[in-house]
């Protein structure tokens, strides 16, 4: 698989774990993330797999979370580095996200970390 196609699997990949509906679909959660996902969320708090499965498929009221900017980096054959911007509901995070590629040949989220530019 070439270069630009693996980096537009993987923004395809994380714009899913952007839709509200996969956020609540614990077993779409799994296919996506990485089993020793962490994340250094952007409220300061450490997320590992389970905690955020647990947090993502429970939001009572889930806001929609808009992406852009998206732009992959190529770390390693098998390692995508891709950052983004995220909005919402008035607050605007920079996102950088590293994906690996599986033994069973599917982008899987090993790590991500989210820092807030502003919060209206």
């Amino acid at each position: 698989m070439g270069e630009k196609k693996s980096i537009e699997l993987v923004i395809a990949r994380e714009r899913q774990i952007l839709d509200i509906q996969v956020r609540q679909d614990r077993a779409r959660l799994r296919e996506l993330l990485h089993p020793e996902f962490e994340e250094f969320g952007a409220s300061g708090r450490i997320w590992d797999l389970e905690s955020v499965i647990d947090a993502l498929a429970s939001e009572k009221d889930p806001q929609e979370i808009v992406g852009s900017d998206f732009e992959g980096v190529i770390l390693a054959p098998s390692l995508i580095l891709l950052k983004f911007r995220t909005e919402a509901g008035g607050r605007v995070c920079l996102r950088s996200s590293i994906w690996m590629l599986g033994e069973e040949g599917k982008w899987k989220l090993r790590f991500h970390q989210g820092t807030v530019v502003s919060q209206n």
